[in-house]
């Protein structure tokens, strides 16, 4: 190297604050503090999620004798903390019914002639939620000198850990929504310019939905043999719930322009997430993520991938109109904040 050259260090003419303003602009030092404040609200809303799991309102049927049956009812609601929500008046049949169509999480079918009951519970909705209604009531049963045997009517599958493959592949299709939301933002602009390219960027996506949505649905099930039911129906599924987080990150970026996709993230992985009901199911996560749960594309795409590959398709009408919403909203703002930059630049 030639001595005379210049080495290392400050610009000609310019302070060190100087250039650091030039190295670390004002926006991306914005940008940084956002990232920094994403990061915080991810470990608090996993940690907050995830760090104690109590069973509350665990939706249980009873099978008994009118008078024994209200009797335990009574015991059940008396528990600390109301960990289940019991209700009687069915017999065994309609408990498998109401468990198979998700309008029960187990249920107790009582032997009045003998000292052992049966708990019935469904392994494909979660087995951390049968777990912990079967330790529940074996807690009630052993305070009655009673034993209880476990019946799973609707297992998860044998390549299905846990129930968790669904939650697993519904975080995939998700992060492959907003992934090409990102792309093509950052290959062509966060807003496009006109309507017409926003309609191109939206048929993109839904190219890339089909794919990723029947993709998704092939290596679950018979690549690897971890999620059962209908290869359309999760096909289906999974396109819905690509171009529904795709779409909401278009019209965030829209919005908001490239902040856009860390409100994406925000909403989908940092508040989404943790309040699917996969890693823990519903009635064990905190009232905050409880609620919020169902209403966002992980949640209702969690519960609706478990029903069709253990519960024959049944209680999807809900969740498929919140995933339909995402979509429709996210397609009309995309749509409108195309359409209003076009006016605001003929201006």
């Amino acid at each position: 190297m030639d001595r005379n050259s210049p080495g290392p260090g400050p610009a000609p003419g310019l302070t060190f604050a100087e250039e650091v303003r030039e190295a670390v602009t004002g926006r991306a030092a914005l940008l940084v503090i956002g990232a920094l404040v994403l990061q915080l609200a991810f470990v608090t809303s996993y940690i907050g999620a995830f760090h104690a799991p109590k069973p509350k309102d665990i939706t249980l049927g009873v099978v008994a004798p009118p008078r024994i049956g209200e009797e335990l009812i009574r015991q059940l609601d008396a528990l600390p903390g109301d960990p289940l929500d019991a209700s009687t008046g069915m017999d065994e049949a309609q408990a498998r019914r109401r468990i198979h169509e998700r309008e029960l999480e187990a249920a107790l079918v009582v032997d009045p002639r003998g000292t052992t009951d049966t708990l019935l519970v469904a392994g494909g909705a979660g087995a951390s939620l049968a777990q912990a209604a079967e330790a529940v009531v074996t807690r009630v049963e052993a305070a009655q000198q009673r034993s209880l045997k476990v019946v799973d009517i609707a297992p998860s599958a044998a390549g299905d850990a846990r129930g968790l493959s669904s939650f697993y592949l519904v975080v995939g299709w998700c992060v492959g929504g907003y992934l090409c939301a990102a792309i093509l933002a950052i290959s062509a602009g966060a807003r496009p310019a006109n309507p017409r390219r926003a309609g191109f960027r939206l048929t993109a996506l839904a190219l890339y939905a089909l794919a990723a949505g029947l993709l998704g649905a092939v290596i679950a099930g018979p690549v690897l043999g971890a999620l059962p039911g209908s290869i359309p129906g999760l096909w289906g599924l999974g396109a819905l719930v690509v171009f529904a987080v795709g779409a909401t990150t278009l019209a965030l970026q829209g919005l908001a322009g490239i902040v856009g996709i860390g409100l994406a993230i925000a909403i989908v992985v940092v508040l989404g997430n943790p309040s699917a009901g996969g890693a823990y199911p519903y009635p064990l996560l905190p009232p905050f993520w409880r609620t919020i749960g169902p209403a966002l594309p992980p949640g209702a795409g969690t519960w609706s991938a478990r029903s069709i590959a253990y519960f024959r398709g049944n209680a999807l009408t809900g969740p498929l109109l919140v995933l339909s919403a995402w979509a429709v909203v996210g397609t009309a703002i995309t749509m409108l904040c195309s359409a209003t930059r076009r006016g605001v630049r003929g201006a």
